[in-house]
């Protein structure tokens, strides 16, 4: 079975005529060390499936099942303690809190879970050293690049072993150098650390790291593309179907 299921999942904000679906009927799977990118224009509900799959967001109708488990059968705790050990978060906007370093940054997601100081600080100083940030241990957010902002926000993402990563706009904020070394990181996160790996972009460049993508137009997936790795022409294999949905 999929680590992840979506089933005819739908979201509509507002009431009678003024009502927008947001989402329509969405269905699809995720598995585990597969690496999904979410494409299509501004407003056609890409962040909006990222959400109800992350349980961060209620469906109006549908439902999702992680790891065997229906989010619509859980309570807010329920799902709140779910999101926390069995989903990592990254966003555009990294989300770090200035004040703490990078390893207690990195701890927050076991901190809140109860775990002691000891076993968070060595759990989160274990994923910085292997997101490339073993020497920036104890810097704050002020002092790293937008690059490696976004590698803590990872290995925060990865510190309690969760199986689903859900990236939305992950390189939004960063240059093309940056770009592709957090895409590589997440398709690494993928292959050599066995996580299922769910990203929302809007560039076709970065959507090449992955194995599948779907295309979302109008709250529809229209339409899905699977990508042979390693191929220098990925790229251009999204753009031109970018272009042919458009």
């Amino acid at each position: 079975m999929s680590l992840v299921q979506a089933e005819n999942l739908t979201k509509v904000y507002g009431d009678g005529e003024t009502a927008v679906t947001a989402l329509d009927h969405a269905n699809l799977s995720v598995d585990m060390r597969e690496f999904v990118a979410v494409m299509g224009p501004s407003g056609c509900g890409k962040s909006t499936l990222l959400y109800l799959l992350g349980g961060l967001d209620r469906p109006t109708s549908g439902r999702v099942i992680i790891d065997g488990q229906s989010l619509t059968d859980l309570s807010d705790d329920d799902l709140t303690r779910l999101r926390r050990q069995r989903i990592g978060f990254v966003f555009q906007a990294y989300n770090l809190i200035p004040m703490l370093d990078a390893t207690e940054n990195a701890a927050l997601p076991v901190t809140l879970d109860g775990a002691n100081p000891g076993q968070a600080k060595a759990k989160a100083t274990e994923w910085l050293n292997k997101v490339g940030l073993g020497h920036r241990l104890h810097s704050r957010p002020d002092q790293l690049s937008g690059g490696q902002q976004q590698r803590v926000a990872v290995a925060r993402a990865l510190v309690a072993e969760p199986k689903l990563v859900l990236a939305d706009e992950p390189t939004g904020n960063l240059d093309s150098r940056s770009s592709d070394e957090i895409a590589a990181l997440l398709r690494q996160v993928a292959n050599e650390w066995e996580r299922a790996v769910v990203m929302v972009t809007h560039d076709s460049h970065i959507a090449s790291y992955a194995d599948r993508i779907l295309f979302l137009r109008d709250g529809l997936i229209v339409d899905e593309l699977r990508l042979e790795q390693r191929n220098g022409a990925n790229a251009d294999l999204v753009a031109d179907r970018l272009r042919q949905l458009a």
